[in-house]
């Protein structure tokens, strides 16, 4: 009888062990055999760090899922300050925006050849008391983000302000009050005459990136309402659609993260034919990674960022905070690995 229950014992455990490795989640999609044949060679991730919010690193990857440190895990500029976000420019070249902090009045530009090496470009002072219909907006301006629109030949600069105070019975009452503002401008030298409202309906919105694909413009955002039986779509990212690059805008999508994530990042595939969605779980607990062949969804979650590698599909550097990515070419990448040296 021991010797039968023994078996039956081992027959089970070989079952669940079986069932365990075979049950994880098949490799991304999007990847190409040979590199040579990606139509994206390689990424670049700005970011800060937990541990020193507010300032610039770097991490890279050959395929938008793999990530590794620059620099040794130090700062690549001194002189930035703000939540990471790079477009390349009208002229070719690469432009990044910061500010010093939320109640701060400017908003700080810099413009790099090469992406290792930054100057101070311009510095916008937005009047937000002048925005239409929202002129009791406070003096906040929130994670500034920039997108060069190829087809206008114009960039947009998006960034989220609050019109209530938070108080100690409703601290979330600030956060639900964000709106997202924008100014245009063909060089970044002159802006738009006020800020405007991005969106013409009335919800919570932060970290607001605008993208174009094909002939539509879709916003990712941030829901910044708090999430409840009654707001189910709460602090979670969403997508928004337009026309055009100033709207309007569709109300937006279904949620493509769980609930309290933000800072979204979007990127092709190295093939060209898939997007990778990445969204940090804060306070700078983990990151996760939604993917989609279509901007419109549906979307899955990829498992990753359990440091435990035969699980994960994604991997980024430890501690890494809000930022950006971006497509880079290969030759770009080495240059960056020659320069501040890579941690694998």
């Amino acid at each position: 009888m021991n010797r039968l229950m023994f078996k039956i014992s081992f027959f089970i455990f070989f079952i669940f062990q079986a069932i365990f490795l075979t049950a994880q989640q098949s490799n991304p999609p999007g990847q190409v055999n040979n590199p040579k044949d990606a139509k994206y060679q390689a990424y670049l991730f700005a970011h800060m760090t937990h541990q020193d919010y507010g300032h610039l690193y770097y991490s890279v990857s050959l395929d938008g899922l793999h990530w590794n440190s620059l620099n040794g895990g130090k700062r690549v500029f001194e002189e930035y300050h703000g939540h990471p976000d790079i477009c390349k420019g009208h002229d070719g070249r690469y432009y990044i925006v910061g500010n010093q902090d939320d109640s701060s009045s400017d908003i700080n530009i810099w413009v790099s050849d090469d992406l290792k090496t930054w100057k101070k470009y311009s510095t916008l002072t937005p009047d937000l008391k002048s925005t239409p219909d929202y002129s009791y907006a406070l003096q906040r301006i929130g994670a500034p983000k920039l997108y060069f629109d190829e087809s206008t030949r114009q960039y947009i600069l998006t960034w989220h302000t609050a019109h209530k105070e938070g108080t100690k019975e409703d601290p979330e009452r600030y956060w639900a009050s964000q709106r997202t503002l924008y100014v245009l401008s063909k060089d970044l030298k002159t802006f738009s005459d006020h800020p405007t409202r991005l969106f013409n309906w009335d919800m919570g919105t932060i970290d607001v990136s605008i993208r174009k694909i094909g002939d539509q413009y879709f916003a990712i955002l941030k829901d910044e309402t708090y999430p409840t039986l009654y707001w189910v779509t709460g602090k979670t990212i969403r997508i928004a659609k337009a026309p055009s690059l100033i709207g309007p805008y569709s109300e937006p999508s279904a949620p493509i993260s769980p609930n309290f994530r933000e800072a979204p990042m979007l990127i092709p595939s190295p093939d060209g034919k898939i997007w990778y969605m990445y969204y940090e779980q804060y306070p700078g607990v983990s990151y996760g990674l939604s993917i989609a062949d279509n901007i419109n969804g549906p979307w899955y979650q990829a498992s990753g960022y359990t440091f435990y590698s035969d699980w994960d599909k994604y991997s980024l550097p430890a501690s890494v905070r809000h930022g950006c990515m971006i497509t880079i070419s290969k030759d770009e990448y080495d240059k960056l690995v020659e320069k501040f040296g890579i941690e694998k």
